[in-house]
């Protein structure tokens, strides 16, 4: 039946028989398709009062809780926001789609088509006000949506017609933080704010988690308006409600980072009675336990609405006729955060987080245009460098383990790294088990360095790429869990990686030979050979590996020529790895300098820019004197 048609021709519903079991017994439920209304808000974890925050004002959240169901367990895969779109409008984790990369506009793969095409298919009147940001060029919103802008409503539908609308709001975004309000102004006080133990409690720092208390309360408010709205419209009656944030936030060491604190999210449904079938549990009011993520919102919308799973989706519904068993974990991914190289993997249980790092040589708090807006990390950088940190909050500013393991329950703000820990061997293995497990099963796209996916793919999304049998996608990840362990024990096997014919099987064989440091001196001559690679991405990790082992000239030099690769992604990473290392001679700064000189687009929007003008403003240098011109 072709629901679609028969609601732009004036019928005013169309009621659907389902027939399935329930309570063991057949049952035939005549129901209409829902409404569904998603309130979405940005850059928020759980701190609202439903959740336990007694220093949060979210009254009309608290409510909706009440007459709903809150996830104690519910997830963003991506702690940012563009990667996590990509993710819920696909159904499909980012780093398996190739899109993981913040920001980045890589192609969507045909064969996977976003939620809003299968729901009008079947007669939804699908509408988004108004943010997009699906992080790929390869989906255009006023293609997937009836209506897409900010007077996009579901007022405008047809008579009967269902709706799905999604509203969100920016209220308690990041940037929300970059100003400061006066403390006289400020609803929550500064003084009796919550400071996590990672924190130290400078005055800005205070300052910043009082103002995103403020934003969240006036988010809240936000919500209630359209909650309202729905109400006066008599609809609340025929509406699901799905209430969430896109990931966490939004004070440092939150949004950008795989913790709780960057992925777990507040998320409240509100099921009307009608719809009773649908209840994750008994009695509204409920909290529940099951552990959800992103990635699991497609397939659920099209479990409430009837619609076959497809096998692309890479969720589980956790609503409707095509509910799945409780999944065991949840799964996140962290890589390039806008100018910045960094590559992380975290599963979660309900217990316990585990965390791979897979570039443990890259200190967590490496310098974001974006992030360092906020007073409050800015702070946090200064007290460190003046001493004034203590061991809980000096781990911010060194390098990584290479794997994080934490029982949230009585370490919820994941200060207590477990897995060096005897007594946790069997939960470590099982969830590094589960982490490998993962990555093979999706085919994380994460495992090829950035440029070097450009220069082989090209247009093609990678998608596509790592399911045509053109690579053997299991030995790179094999080479990159060997190359990070970190262990003088396969040294051998780094070096025979450098040979190898597949470039992202080079790339980790020098990484781990970086990883080495001293320990790597008998693959110099290997690492000297690797200078002269065709990859750009092999030639700067070598040359970074042979910088300390006191190859300063030969390694720079390297460098150099990575500077003028066409590709700005290795230009980007070279640079990165120019700043970590220190190194500003003049022979460096000129050619950061050319490299600007030679780009005919000075937007900020290219992170190769980005990057060098941080270096421009870390080497204090005057730009008027290169002359050399930022507009941003």
């Amino acid at each position: 039946m072709n629901f679609k048609k028969l609601f732009h021709s004036n019928i005013p519903a169309v009621v659907l028989l389902i027939t399935f079991s329930l309570s063991g017994c057949r049952e035939k439920i005549p129901e209409e398709l829902p409404n569904i209304l998603w309130l979405t808000s940005e850059d928020n974890s759980p701190f609202l009062g439903c959740y336990g925050d007694e220093f949060a004002t979210t009254p009309n959240l608290d409510k909706l809780a009440s007459e709903g169901f809150l996830y104690t367990h519910a997830y963003a895969n991506a702690p940012v926001c563009a990667p996590t779109r990509n993710t819920i409008i696909t159904g499909v984790y980012a780093n398996s789609g190739g899109n993981q990369h913040m920001r980045s506009y890589y192609s969507k793969s045909e064969v996977v088509k976003t939620y809003p095409e299968f729901l009008r298919e079947v007669g939804y009147y699908c509408t988004n006000n108004v943010k997009t940001d699906y992080n790929t060029d390869s989906i255009d919103p006023q293609e997937i949506w009836d209506e897409c802008s900010n007077k996009a409503h579901y007022k405008n539908r047809a008579p009967g017609q269902p709706f799905f609308a999604v509203f969100n709001t920016t209220i308690s975004h990041e940037s929300s933080i970059h100003k400061s309000i006066p403390n006289e102004k400020l609803r929550h006080n500064p003084e009796e704010v919550p400071i996590p133990p990672h924190h130290p409690a400078t005055p800005e720092m205070k300052h910043d988690w009082a103002q995103y208390y403020d934003k969240v309360e006036d988010m809240d408010a936000q919500i209630g308006v359209w909650l309202q709205e729905l109400e006066d419209a008599g609809l609340a009656d025929n509406t699901i409600v799905f209430y969430y944030g896109d990931h966490g936030g939004v004070v440092a060491r939150s949004k950008r980072y795989v913790y709780e604190t960057g992925t777990r999210v507040p998320f409240i449904i509100r099921i009307p009675e009608k719809y009773k079938y649908l209840f994750p549990a008994k009695e509204t009011g409920s909290q529940v336990n099951r552990i959800i993520s992103f990635v699991d919102l497609a397939p659920t919308l099209l479990s409430i609405a009837g619609i076959p799973v497809p096998e692309f989706l890479q969720g589980n519904a956790f609503l409707g006729r095509q509910k799945t068993e409780d999944p065991q974990y949840a799964f996140m991914f962290r890589d390039r955060m806008d100018e910045r190289y960094d590559m992380s993997r975290a599963v979660r249980d309900h217990k316990y987080r585990y965390i791979r790092n897979y570039m443990p040589f890259r200190v967590y708090g490496q310098h974001l245009d974006y992030l360092w807006r906020a007073p409050s990390i800015r702070s946090w950088e200064e007290a460190y460098l003046n001493g004034e940190c203590n061991e809980i909050q000096s781990i911010f500013w060194n390098t990584k383990p290479v794997e994080e393991l934490y029982d949230t329950e009585n370490d919820p703000w994941e200060v207590n790294n477990l897995a060096g820990d005897p007594t946790y061997k069997d939960v470590l293995e099982r969830m590094r088990k589960a982490n490998r497990e993962w990555v093979s099963r999706i085919k994380d796209t994460g495992f090829f360095p950035e440029a070097d996916r450009v220069d082989r793919v090209g247009e093609e999304p990678m998608y596509d790429y790592l399911r045509a049998g053109k690579v053997d996608l299991e030995s790179i990840i094999d080479a990159a869990e060997i190359a990070t362990l970190g262990k003088i024990e396969n040294l051998e096997a780094l070096k025979t990686f450098l040979d190898s014919d597949e470039s992202a099987i080079r790339y980790w064989g020098a990484t781990g030979l970086l990883i080495l440091g001293k320990e790597a001196e008998p693959a110099r001559d290997k690492l000297l050979e690797a200078l002269t690679d065709e990859s750009p991405n092999v030639i700067t990790v070598a040359a970074e590996a042979l910088y300390y082992l006191e190859e300063k000239d030969k390694a720079i030099q390297a460098l150099l020529t990575v500077l003028d690769n066409p590709n700005p992604f290795a230009r980007s990473h070279a640079l990165n790895t120019i700043d970590c290392i220190g190194e500003k001679s003049p022979e460096v700064i000129n050619a950061v300098v050319e490299m600007i000189k030679q780009s005919p687009d000075m937007s900020r929007d290219r992170y190769d820019l980005r990057n060098a003008k941080w270096l421009i403003n870390k080497w204090k240098l005057d730009p008027k004197d290169y002359h050399l011109t930022f507009n941003w």
